[in-house]
């Protein structure tokens, strides 16, 4: 419903079905336990009720997992047919756009018109693009001397965790899941517990996709219960996180104290994005950075939360940011003319305050915003904020806020610039706006990063990897590479 009014997602949003079990071998599954409400940040209210997983609901999915890997048909699928099941999944992925997009934005607070456009295209290119793919991959057969014949095949790994955050629920489940299946393991998923609802729809229509049972299950709950029993268990093969540098190193040691399994992470970020006298679009690089740390309330891990800018265009450049964020439509995440929506939930927006309250203890100035608004409709509303003369080992300069807050920091010196963008614990993502060739080449390969960004800024496709370096964790997601996570290699050397 790309053209539907604030009415027409009110009214889609009362009809909504939503759904509350786990599923688990192909089928809806009521567990054993109690229940949890999710509670949508747009107003403070439920909107349902889902299972709660213990310890014997990720058993169960563990061991539907299991089976399907043993002893179904997906890993002896020609890679094809696997390919086929998942271009099936992208179709009815693209079917149920407007129900997905509406789900993630009641459950997340993310506008839906956002959601739409951003979040499920990514998820429906991703499906297609592993599913075309799975079978371009070959095994290798090196040459060795004339007596002996060597092969070198790539095989599923078995049973993988997934477990993602709710920032971008099916987005980042779809990096981990599409993947995985291509390469003919099966998955548990576990969504965020603040997000469950669009992951649950996710494992329903792959089934409906075809996906023979316990290939892909879905099941919900918390971090400290579900989770933990995730990674502990001796029947997990993989575990691929996406979420905070605090609880992967939890699921590090989960597989220590297991069946030391293989652990992939991607995790936080405290992303520079340096702003040169050079640069070709002075305007444009403001207009990003405001873009990149305003989108999504400022919930991504890839966020340019550092803007490092030159002296020289630093006036110009900040007070651009500052108008932006003093425009910016905040408002219903259902109003398709709402540009930045509630935060996740309210005890989120507590840390994001405590965060803007320390900065200004350690000396920071606010700009613009700091403040909770719309208290009045219930829900988890913050306004655009942007600080300047941040301390640099301040923690708003060192710690990930999560949220839509910009720290402004000044230089005069370009190795100043990139000293101050590599202080940091974390290497997910940088910026870099600049005209001159030589300067991107020589920056670029300074900044300690996985991805950076040079005269833009969360540009890409599916062809390129994106991941993390120190405390932003390891592997990687996207593209090819991504494979590599879900594979072991097998030598075979054959004496002739």
């Amino acid at each position: 419903m790309p053209d539907a009014t604030h009415r027409d997602w009110l009214r889609r949003a009362e009809a909504l079905p939503l759904p509350a079990v786990h599923h688990i071998g192909g089928a809806d599954e009521p567990g054993y336990g109690g229940t949890f409400a999710v509670i949508s940040p747009r107003d403070g209210q439920e909107l349902t009720r889902v299972a709660d997983a213990g310890t014997a609901e990720v058993d169960l999915a563990v061991s539907a997992a299991r089976r399907a890997f043993d002893s179904g048909p997906w890993p002896r699928l020609a890679p094809a047919d696997r390919g086929r099941a998942l271009l099936r999944l992208a179709d009815l992925v693209e079917e149920r756009r407007d129900s997905l997009a509406l789900t993630v934005s009641l459950e997340m607070g993310k506008p839906v018109a956002d959601a739409y456009s951003i979040e499920l295209r990514a998820v429906i290119n991703t499906f297609r693009w592993y599913g075309q793919l799975a079978d371009k991959l070959t095994d290798e057969s090196p040459h060795t001397d004339a007596a002996a014949l060597a092969l070198i095949t790539r095989e599923p790994t078995g049973v993988v965790g997934a477990v993602v955050p709710w920032n971008f629920p099916l987005t980042l489940a779809s990096w981990k899941v599409a993947p995985a299946l291509a390469a003919g393991c099966t998955v548990i998923l576990k969504p965020s517990e603040f997000t469950p609802l669009s992951a649950l729809m996710l494992g329903q229509l792959a089934t409906e996709a075809g996906l023979p049972p316990g290939v892909l299950n879905v099941i919900t709950g918390d971090g400290p219960t579900a989770g933990r029993a995730l990674g502990l268990h001796p029947d997990v093969d993989v575990l691929a996180f996406t979420g905070s540098t605090a609880v992967g190193r939890h699921y590090l040691r989960y597989a220590a104290d297991s069946n030391l399994k293989r652990v992939w992470l991607e995790l936080g970020g405290k992303s520079p994005n340096i702003v040169l006298p050079d640069a070709a679009d002075l305007d444009r690089a403001a207009a990003t950075a405001a873009w990149g740390i305003f989108f999504n309330q400022g919930e991504m891990c890839t966020a340019p939360s550092r803007l490092i800018v030159h002296s020289s265009v630093a006036e110009r450049v900040v007070d651009a940011v500052i108008e932006r964020a003093r425009t910016l439509r905040v408002g219903d995440p259902l109003d398709p003319a709402t540009e930045m929506g509630p935060l996740a939930g309210n005890s989120h927006l507590e840390r994001v305050l405590e965060h803007v309250g320390t900065a200004t203890d350690q000396g920071a100035r606010l700009r613009t915003g700091g403040a909770r608004i719309l208290a009045r409709s219930g829900g988890s509303f913050f306004e655009p904020t942007v600080f300047d003369r941040v301390h640099p080992a301040s923690r708003l300069a060192r710690e990930e806020v999560f949220g839509p807050v910009l720290s402004v920091f000044t230089f005069d010196d370009l190795d100043e610039a990139v000293t101050l963008a590599n202080s940091t614990d974390y290497g997910l993502a940088a910026g870099l706006w600049t005209s001159d060739l030589s300067t991107a080449h020589r920056v670029s390969r300074a900044l300690r990063a996985g991805t950076v960004w040079v005269n833009c800024y969360e540009e890409g496709d599916l062809t390129v990897p994106f991941g993390g370096i120190g405390q932003s964790g390891n592997g990687r997601d996207k593209s090819a590479h991504a494979l590599e996570k879900y594979t072991e290699l097998k030598t075979t050397w054959i004496q002739l």
